[in-house]
């Protein structure tokens, strides 16, 4: 194992410690439901979903935990590979690396919980975005460093094209 690879990997065992330390913190603190205001769009929170990005299947009678468990265990496996491949990039393994690192965040919940722990619930007035965690958090980043990356990459080859 190279060292950038290993410092990769080591990136996405951060997030994940970070995700399970704030989810400790927040379990250890608040009963389920509970909301505490912090601002005036800002709460904290304990929920728990069983689904997935907006509770999707978050009504279904549990199958779902296992495949969504399954999933990301793909996921990260293919993602493991992709950082490997671009270890010595910098956009690149660093969106994988946070998207890993959030995912085995959530799937550490999943085996513990059965569902996902959420804490974070922004609001204006009676409408709200669904509460999440630091792991979604950082797939989002993730997923969002993954795209400018390939839309960079395929603005250098239409460049390199063009000349």
């Amino acid at each position: 194992m190279t060292k950038r690879f290993a410092l990769w990997l080591l990136l996405a065992a951060v997030v994940a410690g970070l995700d399970q330390l704030t989810k400790q913190v927040v379990l250890a603190n608040f009963a389920h439901g509970e909301v505490r205001p912090v601002t005036s769009f800002f709460d904290l929170v304990l929920v728990y979903n069983p689904g997935a990005a907006f509770s999707f299947l978050a009504d279904h009678s549990g199958w779902q935990r296992w495949f969504f468990l399954g999933l990301a265990v793909i996921i990260c496996s293919w993602l493991l590979v992709l950082v490997k491949r671009h270890q010595a990039e910098v956009l690149q393994p660093l969106a994988f690396s946070l998207i890993i690192g959030g995912a085995i965040g959530n799937v550490i919940d999943r085996l513990l919980h059965g569902a996902v722990v959420d804490f974070l619930f922004f609001h204006a007035g009676r409408y709200g975005w669904p509460a999440f965690n630091l792991a979604d958090s950082a797939i989002v980043l993730g997923v969002g460093l993954m795209i400018l990356a390939q839309w960079r990459e395929s603005r250098s080859q239409n460049k390199e094209a063009q000349a």
